[in-house]
């Protein structure tokens, strides 16, 4: 989905659908590590150059940021849906459908 060389160019970082993150030898064409933590496919990878920071941001809402040096996230920024809190519990006149979509926007159903 994305690619992003590390500042010194010796790490190509590739972003893609299946929610994770390869770290990329460049001179070897080998992979080096695999960043797993995103729950949805991951649409973007950028190189912070004033440090050894890696940027991702996925279909799951969130920008993560890792460690390149050891493949550890070490902040997650998440981006709340626009029903994130709203309680829908006993909702009547709505589809099961509109239902589902009031979840995934961030609505809660507690029994």
């Amino acid at each position: 989905m994305s690619l992003a060389f590390s500042p010194d160019g010796t790490i190509l970082a590739s972003a893609s659908e299946d929610r994770t993150i390869g770290l990329w030898d460049v001179a070897h064409g080998t992979l080096r590590r695999v960043l797993y933590g995103h729950t949805e496919g991951v649409y973007s990878v950028v190189s912070v150059q004033m440090a050894p920071t890696l940027l991702s941001a996925s279909a799951d809402g969130t920008l993560k940021f890792w460690d390149s040096q050891t493949g550890e996230c070490v902040n997650t920024l998440a981006v709340e849906g626009p029903y994130t809190g709203m309680n829908i519990t006993g909702v009547t006149g709505i589809t099961e459908a509109q239902k589902t979509t009031l979840k995934t926007l961030g609505a809660v159903e507690s029994s």
